[in-house]
């Protein structure tokens, strides 16, 4: 059974990772079209082509790899400055450029000339390059709100899971009471296992981290409002200092991990699946974006660890890099935890959500052969044809992105032999859910 789970996980997250590819390269193929560019193809996929059909003047197909997908698009880059698509050079980076030069106008038809993407208006060509990692944004968001709001997260609440039996210091790491251990404040007040905590000394409590907050600022004396069977009862209770771990500013309890003094109540809160408002909702998809920012920055910083955890003895980090086969791999460990079904559809869909985002954040990026490296190029002949007018200068012409075709065979080389280590690091040390 745990293996057809695990499979299935691997054969969701993957028809999740066809969909959201899809999703991106029709953000383009539908611009384009908008403007009048000829579009000879939209794949799904690397590799042999599995399935295709050709439609009007497109071919719609999927190929073997799902680990991309693109849209081929007439006159992707100018002829150069004599005009010509095709010349030969015997300088290898010049080659380079004339073999860009010439793909992108392979398959051109009579009558083309007009439907060429170079020559579609600057700002035109930033739609049509920002449309595909756009839509990958659009469907990160409305996965996240609609997971969110109609289901939500599993989070600590107020209701009581278990009532410790003494209190222990948590920095000394056991479980087990001794001889001479205090009796805990909540057993010693009555606090039973399923009464909801609803005011804490007469002040009314709804979330975890505001009751948690109340209980370490006292010591001594206090009055726990409890809801069981229905009804409201006060509890007196005597709190006690004890060394707990400390929170962050997010609630969350910090790393690494530190202890502080504070007043103890000694009990273990449940944990519900609670839906968010809207409002919430927009400020942790706010935040997990610009988490996903900082993380692709920190990119180069983190290959020495996912080296030495790939190759070494070293340890594989809970936020190292993660590719495909390691996000299928959780997506198959996801179906296996001891956890209600909606939580692992949240679970599921949350990793989703973090995929779409990569995508956009990563092909924003303004290095070619990415989406963002043409639409850098399309900024810079924006700027350069208007400052021309504005000097009164001739009108310097498009901007010839494929003079920058080397550099994108030095970045492409870059991310191929980072995505091979983070292959290797996946199947070798991969992360696993805790």
């Amino acid at each position: 059974m745990t293996v057809l789970l695990t499979l299935l996980g691997i054969a969701l997250f993957a028809v999740g990772l066809l969909v959201s590819i899809a999703w991106h390269e029709l953000g383009h193929l539908s611009t384009a079209k908008i403007f009048g560019i000829r579009v000879p193809q939209y794949m799904v996929g690397f590799g042999p082509t599995i399935w295709s059909k050709k439609k009007g003047e497109t071919e719609y197909g999927i190929k073997a790899i799902p680990a991309g997908g693109y849209i081929r698009m007439i006159g992707m880059f100018p002829p150069g400055k004599d005009g010509r698509i095709e010349a030969r050079s015997t300088s290898p980076w010049r080659s380079m450029i004339e073999d860009a030069r010439e793909a992108s106008f392979e398959e051109l038809q009579p009558g083309d000339e007009k439907r060429l993407f170079y020559t579609r208006k600057p700002w035109k060509r930033v739609i049509v390059m920002f449309a595909g990692p756009f839509m990958n944004l659009i469907l990160a968001v409305l996965l996240f709100f609609g997971s969110a709001m109609a289901v939500g997260f599993e989070t600590q609440t107020t209701k009581v899971a278990g009532v410790t039996n003494c209190v222990i210091d948590q920095s000394a790491k056991r479980d087990t009471c001794k001889a001479g251990d205090p009796e805990s404040p909540a057993k010693a007040a009555g606090l039973l296992k399923g009464d909801r905590i609803v005011a804490f000394n007469g002040e009314r409590v709804s979330d975890w981290n505001t009751l948690s907050d109340r209980i370490r600022a006292t010591t001594g004396a206090a009055t726990v409002t409890v809801q069981r069977d229905g009804k409201e009862t006060d509890l007196k209770a005597t709190l006690l200092e004890n060394k707990v771990l400390k929170k962050d500013a997010d609630g969350k309890v910090a790393q690494p991990l530190q202890y502080v003094t504070a007043g103890y109540l000694g009990f273990e809160s449940g944990r519900e699946v609670v839906p968010l408002t809207f409002g919430e909702s927009a400020s942790r998809m706010t935040d997990q974006l610009q988490a996903g920012a900082e993380s692709v920055l920190a990119l180069p910083g983190k290959i020495p660890d996912l080296w030495d955890a790939t190759f070494g003895d070293g340890e594989r980090k809970a936020d190292s890099p993660v590719g495909v086969v390691g996000a299928a791999r959780i997506s198959g460990e996801l179906m296996n935890i001891d956890a209600p079904p909606q939580t692992i559809l949240v679970f599921f869909l949350q990793l989703v959500v973090m995929f779409n985002v990569s995508l956009f954040l990563f092909n924003m990026l303004p290095l070619l052969p990415l989406d963002g490296g043409h639409i850098a190029g399309a900024l810079w002949e924006s700027v350069r044809r208007h400052t021309a007018r504005i000097f009164r200068r001739p009108d310097p012409g498009p901007f010839d992105v494929a003079k920058l075709m080397p550099a994108a065979y030095v970045v492409a080389g870059v991310f191929v032999c980072f995505t091979l280590l983070v292959l290797a690091a996946d199947i070798v040390n991969p992360v696993k859910l805790t």
